[in-house]
């Protein structure tokens, strides 16, 4: 009975460790919604939006995002997947360098949870532990814009991470 208590407690620890995280930025973050974003089927990984208090998203307020993948993935897939989603929503941004600093290849179960500073940084923390800051004026927008803006790769991926 240990053994599968032990089991269970090293599968929930990374998501209690997010939580608490999330928490430990945003004092009164709670999970606004949830959603996996899939590829040609695929699911690449599961979303969830923190808000405070899990309140409707409110661009003036700081939020968090934070995504538990579901397959494995490279450095080079995250920076570049990221970069074109940056110049498909509006012209490029000089953002490459920070991006490769902040984003590490990624396992099945790894989490990355990106939390905004004001409208131009955005905190970055992989598995609990805090690895950067994007710095660039709007950001904020840019980069969020991503998984919970207007023009979204799927409008129904971000009514639920949104809580709608």
């Amino acid at each position: 009975m240990l053994k599968y208590a032990l089991a269970l407690a090293v599968l929930v620890a990374p998501t209690i460790s997010q939580a608490s995280t999330a928490k430990s930025v945003l004092s009164a973050a709670q999970v606004r919604g949830e959603a996996t974003f899939r590829f040609i089927g695929l699911p690449i990984y599961e979303a969830r939006l923190y808000t405070d208090a899990g309140a409707p998203l409110d661009w003036n307020r700081d939020f968090g995002i934070e995504l538990e993948y579901m397959r494995n993935l490279t450095e080079t897939d995250l920076v570049e997947s990221t970069l074109k989603e940056l110049d498909r929503l509006g012209s490029p941004i000089p953002v490459r360098a920070q991006l490769t600093q902040c984003f590490d290849d990624v396992r099945k179960g790894d989490q990355y949870l990106a939390v905004s500073r004001g409208p131009n940084k955005i905190g970055f923390w992989r598995n609990g532990v805090r690895v950067c800051t994007l710095s660039h004026p709007q950001i904020k927008q840019r980069f969020m814009a991503i998984f919970v803006g207007d023009d979204t790769r799927s409008k129904s991926f971000t009514r639920q991470l949104k809580g709608e």
